[in-house]
C-alpha cells in the first residue's frame, strides 16, 4: 500500500477546507498529498442539455482539481501533490480510494446542511465501510483554528497546537485508536487530553436520593481505570503530557465541549460487517455532528 493522505473533492467550502487541512497534515507526517475527485457522469439525454454538456463536465472533472493541486503546491511548499479522477457512485469510489491511503479527508457540515455530497449521507456511509482513519473537516476550518492563540488573543498558526482530544471507552478500549491519538499528539508536539464519561447510578433517573459516598467512590473508580488503561501509553510516549478527565455524564457532550480547545478529536468505530445501514455508533455519531474541531474516525475490532 502506497503511504498518503488522501483527500476528496466535490467542489463545494468543505471540501476546500479538507483539501487545505489535508495538506497541512501531509506535511505534518511527511507524506505526498493524494487529490481524488469523484464525479458521476450525468445520463446521456442530459449530457446534451446546455447547461449540462460538454464545457460543464469539463469544468468539474478537469479544471477544479487541476485549480486545486496548483493552488495547494503554491501555498505548501515541499509537499507532493498529486491528482486522480474516479467517475462512478460517490460510495464506492470514496471506499476504494481509501484502501490505497493511511488518512483519508472528507469535508463536512455536520447539522448544518449538505453542501456537496461529502457533507451527508455519503460521507457517513464511507465512514462506516473503510478501515481506513477518516477525518471531517468543515468550511472555514483556518491553520490558526488549531492553535493556541497569540498572547493578545489573536489566532495564530505560529503558536503552539492545541490538544489533541480522545473520547475514550475504559470498557472497551482498543490499541488502534489510542495510537492513532498519541501519534497525532506527537507530530503536534502537544498534549494528548483523554476524556471519559460515565453514566450516574440509576437512582438519579428515577428521583431517589442521591448517595454522595457512593458516587464519589464510583468517581475514583472510573478514574483509576481511566489511568490503568493509560499506563503503558504514558511509558510507549513518554515525551507526550498526557491530561486524563474522567467525568459523570454524556461521553458525547464531554468530547464536544472539549473539542473548542482541540486541535483534532479522535474517536473509534466498531467495524460491523452488517450489508444494511451504515453504523457508527451513538458517541461517534453525536460527536461527528456537534464537535466544532476537525474529528478523526479510526476503525477498530
Amino acid at each position: 500500500m502506497s503511504r498518503n493522505v488522501t483527500v476528496c473533492l466535490d467542489g463545494s467550502p468543505e471540501s476546500r477546507a479538507a483539501a487545505e487541512w489535508a495538506a497541512r497534515e501531509a506535511k505534518l507526517r511527511g507524506l505526498p498529498l493524494r487529490l481524488v475527485h469523484v464525479w458521476e457522469p450525468v445520463p446521456e439525454p442530459m449530457a446534451q442539455a446546455p447547461l449540462l454538456g460538454a464545457e460543464t463536465q469539463q469544468h468539474w472533472s478537469e479544471r477544479i482539481p487541476r485549480e486545486t493541486a496548483e493552488g495547494l503546491r503554491l501555498r505548501h511548499p515541499g509537499v507532493h501533490v498529486d491528482m486522480e479522477q474516479i467517475a462512478g457512485r460517490p460510495t464506492d469510489a470514496l471506499v476504494e480510494a481509501a484502501i490505497h491511503a493511511e488518512l483519508l479527508v472528507l469535508g463536512s457540515r455536520g447539522l448544518s446542511g449538505i453542501g456537496g455530497f461529502l457533507g451527508g449521507s455519503v460521507g457517513m456511509s464511507v465512514i462506516a465501510q473503510t478501515e481506513t482513519p477518516v477525518v471531517l473537516v468543515r468550511a472555514g476550518e483556518q491553520a490558526a483554528d488549531e492553535h493556541e492563540k497569540d498572547p493578545v488573543g489573536i489566532p495564530s498558526a505560529a503558536t503552539a497546537y492545541g490538544p489533541v482530544v480522545l473520547g475514550l471507552d475504559t470498557d472497551h478500549p482498543d490499541e488502534a485508536v489510542i495510537a492513532f491519538a498519541f501519534e497525532e499528539a506527537t507530530c503536534r508536539d502537544t498534549a494528548l487530553r483523554v476524556v471519559h464519561g460515565w453514566n450516574l447510578p440509576p437512582y438519579f433517573a428515577y428521583g431517589l436520593p442521591a448517595d454522595p459516598e457512593l458516587n464519589a467512590e464510583l468517581g475514583r473508580q472510573e478514574a483509576a481505570a481511566l489511568a490503568e488503561v493509560l499506563r503503558p501509553w504514558r511509558q510507549k510516549y513518554p515525551d507526550v503530557e498526557v491530561v486524563e478527565e474522567s467525568r459523570s455524564g454524556s461521553p458525547a457532550n464531554h468530547v464536544v465541549d472539549a473539542s473548542r480547545e482541540a486541535s483534532l478529536v479522535v474517536v473509534g468505530r466498531r467495524k460491523r460487517r452488517s450489508p444494511i445501514g451504515a453504523h457508527i455508533g451513538p458517541v461517534t455519531h453525536a460527536v461527528l455532528h456537534h464537535a466544532t474541531s476537525p474529528e478523526a474516525v479510526v476503525a477498530h475490532d
